[in-house]
């Protein structure tokens, strides 16, 4: 009996120190966690290649960091390049995922993946009459909702995902709607929604990025064909004035083939008043804003600082400052909460130190030896990015 009474104490006495160690484990695991992630997006960018030296495979979709989702979006250099980085760089983030274009209150589907036939969302008319897809519309906020409030031909076409949550992103330019991302889970409910609407903004911020670069590249090259060609004035002429000017929209040129029964949904209530405009008419932008937006960056066009550098010396650069603000992005990311305290303490660097040094010499092995060397652009995007222009939150151990 007293053999039987200590095996049992044994036995409880081991329960015990299991569940202590396994608790100790996954404690140490949740703190650890976070630190690995970035370490992990860290080495990845550490071993990307160097500039002119495309690597031999394109990388594993899966494994792509948002850090790095957002870099290819950015490198886009046509809309549609970006649009299509938005759906590939999505899919990693949920099992099906589609873009539908918006003009005049009325939804068509564009391109897809992970529906089998991507191409039979072309066309595809979406309700924005009712469900997460009104909601997200009328709102312009990313809506979750159930399959069974989506259309009845959307469900019968592709299906519904395991769990039936579905997810829709509105995508603005311009204080408009252009397009609404649906997303769901599939067969694994896959499905993160806050990486979604992260790579969305980022989608609709660049797009507008880049619309103003090449309206303002063409108002330039006008205004030197003008003044190549005109007489000499007697006196300086008024500067025009510009009354509209249009957003290059990356759907001007899609027109549904099949144009849905149901009446076009107007523009939301606290936008401005929607004008009639067919499939290839763009997103016009109102006066004020646009010769507000033309007025600033013509400065900063004609300021360009690698201006007189030959083309391969100025992409070097330009590559250059986007990959520290792609480290200095990737710091932030995940330290968000020491970003605010050091903000707040003015003792950043001695918080982030580690964070820091190791990505300055990630940046210096990849630039280091260039033309981009003398940019010194990874101090600069921590003095601007990290510290808000105020050197002082960097804190005294912070080398200037």
């Amino acid at each position: 009996m007293a053999e039987h009474n200590a095996e049992r104490t044994g036995d409880a006495q081991h329960s015990e120190i299991k569940q202590a160690i396994e608790q100790a484990v996954a404690h140490s695991m949740h703190e650890l966690m976070p630190k690995l992630q970035a370490q992990i997006v860290h080495h990845v960018l550490e071993n990307l290649p160097a500039p002119g030296k495309p690597s031999a495979a394109a990388p594993h979709e899966g494994s792509s960091s948002l850090v790095e989702a957002v870099a290819h979006i950015h490198g886009g250099n046509t809309q549609k390049e970006i649009l299509r980085a938005l759906l590939d760089h999505g899919s990693a983030h949920c099992s099906r995922i589609a873009l539908f274009v918006v003009k005049s209150g009325v939804a068509s589907g564009w391109q897809a993946r992970g529906f089998g036939a991507d191409e039979a969302i072309t066309d595809l008319p979406l309700d924005l009459h009712s469900g997460p897809a009104a909601h997200a519309y009328q709102n312009r906020v990313a809506t979750p909702g159930n399959i069974a409030e989506m259309e009845g031909r959307f469900v019968e076409l592709f299906g519904s995902p395991a769990n039936e949550q579905v997810l829709i992103l509105p995508l603005t330019l311009k204080d408009k709607v252009a397009a609404l991302i649906y997303a769901d889970g599939g067969d694994d409910g896959a499905l993160n929604a806050s990486a979604l609407e992260l790579l969305v903004l980022a989608t609709g911020a660049w797009l507008e990025v880049t619309s103003l670069r090449k309206q303002t590249a063409k108002g330039d090259a006008d205004a030197a064909s003008s003044m190549a060609h005109a007489p000499a004035p007697t006196q300086l002429p008024a500067p025009p004035v510009q009354t509209v000017s249009s957003f290059s929209d990356p759907f001007a040129s899609h027109s549904p083939k099949h144009v849905p029964i149901t009446p076009a949904v107007p523009e939301p209530a606290h936008s401005e008043p929607a004008q009639h405009e067919s499939a290839a008419e763009v997103v016009e932008v109102e006066p004020a804003r646009a010769a507000a937006a033309s007025s600033a960056a013509a400065p900063a066009a004609a300021a360009d600082p690698w201006a007189g550098l030959s083309p391969q010396d100025a992409d070097v650069h330009r590559k250059a400052q986007r990959f520290a603000r792609l480290l200095v992005d990737e710091i932030k990311l995940y330290n968000q909460a020491k970003v605010a305290e050091g903000r707040r303490n003015k003792d950043l660097y001695d918080r982030l130190k580690e964070d820091i040094d190791k990505s300055r010499g990630t940046f210096q092995k990849r630039y280091g030896t260039t033309v981009a060397a003398t940019g010194d652009y990874f101090q600069h995007e921590l003095l601007r990015s990290l510290a808000e222009d105020d050197a002082t939150i960097m804190g005294p151990n912070f080398r200037h």
